[in-house]
């Protein structure tokens, strides 16, 4: 019950946010259509939502991001002794192991979910619930893996690209993904408010973490292209387990090889 609660309150937000787009007359808005009118058509099939997605993308980097998430980090970061800020994202992480186990399980990882169960056990017990890691002096990594990232290994495609206003870019396979990760144990058990402030942890600190990067959107020609070109490749290098196969494209190695027997 506690899951569908979460979920219901995070789409509700989504819900109202695009019946405002859709109804009222906003920037946003105007921006689009600016878009649509002064460039060629763009037919991207990871994203068929695109004219509902751009305004809710400068929603939330140019106003929500902005006023909000950003100022909230950067105060985080700087007033929170670093010993505490470690140790609050380590007990926020440490709740996702039990289901990065069954996820590793469930493709055949059974290396890699053995590192997880040890990261659990040692952690919840001598690193205190896990404010300390002391299962990294083993050398247990600590990537998780998701349920999306299942799906996506039995070959379920990401689905349409979608932006959620507060949460930034998504994927249908990864909304469905985070869903079923909170049906596991201990975080369907866990009340509202307490996942709200380890939801809260693990977003400042992923704020904090882009934020060397952020000029990079800022320069980008087309902030949304950026931003969700750098989505999908980061989903494909956690998927791949950072080793992507290499996609050749037959029809540019063609033009290559033609344009080098001209010179030959």
């Amino acid at each position: 019950m506690k899951v569908v609660q979460t979920s219901f309150y995070k789409y509700l937000f989504f819900i109202t946010f695009l019946f405002l787009s859709g109804c009222s007359s906003t920037p946003q808005e105007s921006e689009v259509e600016e878009y649509s009118a002064n460039t060629s058509f763009i037919n991207d099939s990871r994203d068929p939502l695109e004219v509902i997605n751009r305004p809710l993308w400068t929603f939330t980097w140019d106003y929500l991001d902005k006023y909000i998430a950003k100022p909230a980090s950067d105060v985080y970061t700087t007033y929170t002794p670093p010993f505490l800020r470690t140790g609050l994202y380590n007990m926020a992480l440490n709740l996702n192991e039990p289901a990065s186990i069954i996820n590793n399980l469930l493709q055949l990882k059974i290396t890699d979910a053995a590192k997880s169960t040890g990261r659990f056990v040692l952690n919840s017990t001598i690193g205190l619930l896990g404010f300390y890691d002391p299962a990294s002096d083993f050398e247990w990594s600590g990537e998780q893996e998701e349920f999306g990232e299942v799906l996506g290994t039995y070959g379920v495609g990401d689905g349409p690209y979608l932006v959620i206003p507060g949460f930034g870019p998504s994927s249908v396979r990864e909304e469905v993904g985070d869903y079923v990760d909170g049906l596991y144990w201990p975080l369907a058990i866990i009340d509202f408010w307490p996942n709200v402030v380890r939801l809260s942890i693990i977003g400042l600190e992923k704020r904090a973490a882009i934020r060397d990067q952020e000029q990079l959107i800022i320069e980008s020609e087309d902030p949304y292209e950026f931003v969700k070109n750098a989505y999908f490749q980061n989903m494909r290098y956690r998927l791949y387990d950072g080793n992507p196969p290499v996609i050749i494209d037959e029809a540019q190695e063609a033009e290559i090889d033609a344009l080098l027997e001209e010179f030959e």
